[in-house]
């Protein structure tokens, strides 16, 4: 069991999003205990519901008096459930706080569904992070298998690499395919491959598009369809003005680095310290570590990458609300030299109020 780092509302409704198997409904259900649970992964539950929306309220209604938390899990199976979920929540002779748990947001928004207007808060579950994991933490295992918290209760190498290949075919079968996302899945599949041996890359949808055999405007479609499912991020280049942000190209970060290697099939290729290919996950591994802290913490940093002409990049900057500017070099090296920090100094006239770092 890890304790969870996540602030969560207590005498207020809220929203938890998070990809399948962060551990939305291990949480809630850990943090809540007294909470009656409405599991939408229940075939049969949701065909009740989804044929006969009005009873979703009935049965709330019908709980005893004492019951004040009600924990709907999946709730974007059903978003028109949401409608009662506005009307219990408004309900003056009961003081309801709904806990409502969802693998996508992207079906609520595309469907109109009522997102409660502020009636209900947002947050979001990550796979765990450094601090959570505490004495459990390797750094060559969660490089390796990433940090899903199913992965720490897997005692053997192939017994993970079994779980995080059987996800990725999860994902496909019931995210993609099963909410209808994608109707072609062979281009979708090949595009996952792709992509995630591309994270922490420039994402230069041309050629990925090429590579994948379909028109651009369906790889930008793809990238959005896995922002929108929580399965990564993407960090834009930094500029001034936003118009010259948006011309080029970002980075796109898978948000575990199992995942990744799942999906770019390469599980069996051990990451050994000292290699192109472990200083790549590790990079994956700190950007990904500060991105889950930041809305953790709700620190409200925004995030982007440095690049110039002539190729030297800073892999991170931050841009902190009432103080400098961050720029972040990360190598993964255990021995330090000038060389590394070669990047930095180049830009240090440029940015002369920044903190400079350099993470090994």
């Amino acid at each position: 069991m890890f304790h969870r780092t996540i602030k969560l509302p207590e005498a207020h409704s809220f929203f938890l999003f998070g990809a399948r198997g962060t551990g939305k409904s291990t949480l809630l259900q850990q943090e809540f205990s007294q909470a009656h649970v409405f599991d939408l992964l229940d075939a049969r539950l949701e065909e009740d519901f989804a044929l006969h929306p009005g009873a979703f309220a009935e049965r709330v209604l019908a709980l005893p008096d004492d019951v004040r938390y009600i924990l709907v899990d999946e709730i974007q199976k059903i978003p028109k459930l949401l409608d009662a979920v506005h009307r219990l929540i408004e309900n003056k002779n009961r003081d309801f706080i709904f806990l409502l748990t969802g693998s996508s947001a992207r079906k609520l928004k595309a469907g109109g569904a009522n997102l409660l207007a502020g009636r209900a808060f947002m947050r979001q579950l990550f796979p765990l992070t450094h601090k959570e994991l505490a004495e459990k933490f390797s750094l060559i295992d969660v490089v390796s298998y990433g940090s899903l918290p199913k992965i720490f209760s897997l005692s053997t190498d192939d017994h993970k690499k079994d779980f995080l290949e059987s996800y990725a075919q999860t994902y496909l079968k019931e995210e993609i395919w099963g909410e209808q996302i994608v109707r072609n899945l062979t281009p979708f599949r090949k595009f996952l491959e792709i992509s995630a041996l591309h994270s922490g890359k420039l994402v230069v949808i041309a050629n990925i598009a090429r590579d994948v055999g379909v028109d651009p405007k369906t790889v930008q479609a793809y990238y959005q369809i896995l922002e929108d499912t929580l399965i990564g991020f993407s960090l834009e280049a930094y500029h001034t003005s936003v118009r010259k942000r948006q011309k080029h190209a970002p980075k796109f970060y898978y948000f575990d680095t199992g995942i990744s290697r799942a999906l770019a099939r390469m599980l069996s290729v051990f990451p050994k310290e000292n290699t192109s290919y472990f200083g790549d996950l590790f990079e994956q591994f700190l950007i990904n570590e500060i991105y889950r802290r930041n809305i953790y913490e709700r620190l409200d940093y925004k995030f982007s990458y440095l690049q110039s002409a002539s190729g030297v990049e800073i892999d991170l900057l931050i841009e902190r609300p009432g103080k400098v500017m961050a720029l972040i070099e990360i190598k993964s090296t255990t021995k330090i030299n000038a060389e590394h920090s070669s990047a930095l100094q180049n830009y240090a006239d440029d940015f002369p109020n920044a903190e400079l770092y350099l993470l090994s």
